[in-house]
């Protein structure tokens, strides 16, 4: 027969082996210390099921309770911890080192706008043709760009050069 309990499934009922417990009823009162076997009998009593909460302690304690209701409540927890978690990708700003005035705060206010959402933000300066011999003045837009934005971003990659393009790297601050 192979092993019936999974390692998210807390012990139950007969799967509690300990030679005593603390035990904690379905309304929150603590009933002491005792036997599982004796708090097996107090939980078929009320028809609810006796459940391990907590195996770290000293002794180990467990809990009278509708084990089918106290999952549901586990699995509900864990999906709200999912809803309320942001994963943070990676947006990109794209622009050439001779940008105008008003295209620049344009990228500058987009940037602001995906780190406050709590993205990470990929300033990138492209090059086309012999562009490539300005990466001097790109270097100078992309630290202009980070002066603008730290109060609201930190530099987590400073500006380098790939190929035909410079980029820096830029997170929210916490």
């Amino acid at each position: 027969m192979r092993n019936r309990n999974p390692r998210n499934v807390p012990p139950i009922n007969e799967n509690i082996r300990f030679p005593e417990i603390r035990l904690i009823d379905n309304d929150g009162t603590q009933l002491g210390v005792m036997s599982p076997r004796e708090a097996m009998k107090l939980a078929e009593e009320r028809e609810l099921d006796l459940v391990l909460v907590s195996d770290k302690a000293n002794p180990p304690v467990c809990r009278i309770i509708d084990y089918g209701k106290y999952k549901f409540e586990q699995e509900k927890r864990a999906r709200e911890a999912r809803k309320r978690q942001h994963n943070a990708e990676v947006k990109e700003v794209k622009m050439r080192y001779k940008i105008d005035d008003h295209d620049y705060n344009v990228r500058v206010k987009n940037a602001q706008r995906f780190l406050k959402s709590g993205d990470k933000v990929k300033a990138t300066v492209m090059f086309r043709g012999r562009e490539i011999q300005h990466t001097d003045l790109a270097e100078e837009l992309l630290n202009r760009m980070a002066k603008d934005l730290e109060e609201v971003a930190e530099i987590q990659q400073a500006p380098k050069r790939e190929g035909r393009n410079m980029m820096m790297l830029l997170t929210p601050k916490k």
